[in-house]
């Protein structure tokens, strides 16, 4: 009594103590990470800063919104971070050419958005009203914030076609070198030649060196270039239920087959409770003895787990099934109902018009067109049914198309009341016409299915308090022992997998044990050295000991990574050299025999598709070929295949013609696809600094 009377009367001492505690172990945390979480930049291009609280709200949305709410918060930065940078280097590209948005395009983009141009609230006899649509924001302004955003989206995107209707007008064709690829095509070489390829020299008899792939990365050193990488290596120790806890799962399952009997406490006497077989208030039993809730719908045989369909399936009405499993857990599963032709299966051709905005239609057409079109292929689908796929694959204007119209299965009112009533009320093989709101649609009914309403009572199976202790215990004995000893002989004692992985800064996929951002993020901390050894937790996994392996510095790619890409080319370069020994000769006849080969022939070969008989593209060789003069013997040539050396017997000179329209066409359609690589380009040539890293 008398200490805690002391503890008592020094108790504002003790806050004291406890408060300075406090402070100086903030301090020692803000000395030790430095002044880096500090920043309030997430980034920057070419000097102008990516703000952090307007990139975390973008990634905040990205992650709600992207892939069915399936997306990672390190999916969404990283996304995030794409978009900005490239927006960064647009919008720098924009100002430098002076383009601008008018006032004219942005009202066109409103009227064409279905979200303004087709609300009510926004018309006037049927059309905008760009009054109404401005007075609204007037009066509205927790809206109009929100509008700003998506009208500066807008503009970007005004902008960004010009910029792109630009650089396609820059990417032009002259008729010269239209010409010149009439030349490549028609321009015909008839050459002899011999060929002392590079396997005729053994791999033994030529070595490849560190140094030589060094050598050969920093002379083609834009092909090469890495991001820092480091090397973890790990073992996961699964926190998995045992056999004795799946038993265990099984048998508590079972039990709630038949009835039992239970003491009750509040009445002092033993009640008996139904089981499953005989319970009256289903959903009141699954309700209260199923980790998964009850399901009231039906469903077709598709959807019933794979193993078990056919006997969940066929079963009677009122007759259980199981246990089985079925997603981690296992599961009893008793017959309800069955409705007949539930689910149908279809497949259609849209055909839609000029106004209907949510399509991409494939061609401008009115709503009289669109039905005379939709009409003529319905009576060609009619007349001939195997080719609906393709019809839909050449005509649809759906992203169904693809899969030749096939829409799959679906339930009563999962498409528009006109297509729901066709497919529910039609046999399977009509096809028909009907119109909705997305345009018109040819339809054939390609199957229908019955569907079941099953009673589901599902127990998870997960490890229990003794295996979870007992992959802890195994978890925190190997980290003790792997860091003063061997990390691979300790695992292999241990009897665990090691595996490694090599991960960039922002990465967070880890293997086996999936995506664990922590695990990457402590590999690039600061204070992580190469040989620490760390454990982590993870839900619903286990364990995971990590060990930092190496640290491959920003630079030239590592050199086992290029060594499958350039092995074989470093190697043919030396056998070369090999081969160049013995290519000696005044003669093709004389070089051939040096290299106990014959003399080949090649007729007719064209610059554009240089391809040698029984070796493959050789367009040095052919290239020499043309360029030297007639009955000329070439010097040795270092080819893709080989080493060759080439006697040009004649060269037949396209005739000339007319126009080169053709060629200069082909032209146009190669250079119109380099568009895709502004963007690269303009991102090597940017100064990028990325604090990612910080923050995630």
């Amino acid at each position: 009594m008398a200490v805690l009377q002391k503890i008592r009367n020094r108790s504002g001492l003790l806050l004291l103590i406890i408060g300075f505690a406090l402070l100086a172990f903030v301090v020692q945390d803000l000395f030790t990470k430095g002044l880096k979480s500090q920043s309030h930049e997430v980034g920057s291009v070419n000097g102008k800063d990516i703000a952090f609280e307007d990139f975390r709200v973008k990634v905040a949305n990205l992650e709600k919104s992207g892939q069915g709410g399936q997306m990672t918060q390190t999916q969404a930065v990283n996304q995030t971070w794409e978009i900005e940078v490239n927006k960064a280097l647009l919008v720098d590209q924009f100002d430098k050419a002076g383009i601008r948005v008018g006032e004219a395009y942005k009202l066109d983009a409103f009227k064409k958005d279905p979200n303004i141009g087709s609300a009510p609230m926004f018309q006037t006899n049927g059309k905008f009203d760009l009054t109404k649509f401005k007075d609204f924001f007037k009066n509205n302004p927790d809206q109009a914030k929100m509008f700003e955003e998506r009208e500066k989206d807008m503009v970007l995107n005004g902008q960004y076609q010009i910029y792109n209707t630009m650089v396609k007008a820059g990417m032009y064709t002259t008729k010269a070198e239209g010409k010149f690829k009439y030349a490549l095509e028609q321009d015909k070489v008839n050459f002899d030649y011999v060929g002392v390829m590079y396997s005729s020299v053994k791999d033994s008899e030529v070595k490849v060196t560190d140094e030589d792939i060094t050598a050969y990365m920093k002379k083609h050193e834009k092909r090469f270039k890495a991001e820092e990488t480091r090397e973890i290596e790990f073992v996961l120790v699964e926190d998995k239920p045992s056999t004795k806890d799946q038993e265990e799962v099984k048998e508590k399952l079972v039990a709630l087959l038949n009835s039992r009997v239970e003491y009750n406490k509040t009445t002092g006497t033993n009640d008996t409770l139904p089981g499953f077989k005989d319970a009256s208030n289903l959903a009141e039993f699954v309700g209260q003895n199923s980790d998964l809730p009850y399901d009231t719908t039906y469903v077709s045989k598709q959807q019933l787990p794979t193993e078990a369909a056919d006997a969940l399936f066929n079963l009677p009405t009122g007759e259980i099934y199981g246990p089985y499993i079925n997603n981690k857990h296992y599961c009893l599963s008793k017959m309800i109902g069955r409705k007949a032709n539930d689910k149908v299966k279809a497949s259609h051709i849209l055909i839609s018009w000029e106004g209907i905005d949510r399509v991409q239609k494939k061609e401008k057409r009115t709503k009289e067109e669109a039905k005379a079109k939709a009409e003529s292929l319905l009576a060609q689908a009619k007349a001939n049914p195997s080719s609906f796929m393709m019809l839909a694959l050449t005509n649809s204007d759906d992203s169904s198309a693809q899969q030749g119209g096939d829409l799959g299965y679906f339930g009563p009112g999962q498409m528009v009341k006109p297509f729901n009533d066709f497919a529910f009320n039609n046999p399977v093989g009509t096809i028909g016409l009907v119109e909705s709101e997305f345009g018109y649609h040819i339809i054939n009914v390609t199957d229908k299915q019955d569907a079941v309403r099953l009673a589901t009572i599902a127990h998870k199976i997960q490890p229990s308090e003794s295996t979870t202790n007992e992959a802890y215990t195994k978890a925190t004995q190997f980290e003790m022992d792997a860091a003063a000893k061997d990390f691979a002989a300790i695992a292999k004692k241990a009897n665990l997998k090691v595996e490694s992985v090599r991960a960039k800064a922002m990465d967070e996929a880890v293997g086996a044990a999936g995506n664990q951002r922590q695990i990457v993020k402590w590999a690039y901390t600061d204070d992580t050295n190469v040989g620490d050894i760390k454990r982590f937790e993870v839900v619903n996994v286990g364990h995971v000991i990590a060990r930092l392996k190496k640290i491959n510095p920003k630079g030239l790619t590592n050199i086992e990574d290029a060594r499958p890409s350039v092995e074989g080319l470093i190697k043919n370069e030396k056998k070369a050299q090999i081969i160049l020994a013995k290519m000696k000769g005044g003669s093709l006849a004389s070089i051939a025999a040096a290299n106990k080969v014959t003399v080949q022939n090649s007729a007719a070969v064209a610059i554009d598709s240089p391809m040698l008989p029984n070796v493959g593209m050789e367009p040095k060789v052919v290239g020499t070929a043309i360029g030297t003069g007639v009955n000329k013997v070439s010097a040795p040539i270092e080819g893709i295949s080989g080493v060759y050396v080439v006697q040009t017997k004649s060269v037949t000179k396209a005739p000339k013609i007319a126009k080169y329209d053709d060629y200069i066409t082909k032209l146009k359609q190669q250079a119109i696809q380099n568009t895709g690589r502004v963007i690269p380009t303009l991102k090597n040539a940017a100064d990028i600094e990325d604090n990612r890293l910080e923050f995630y």
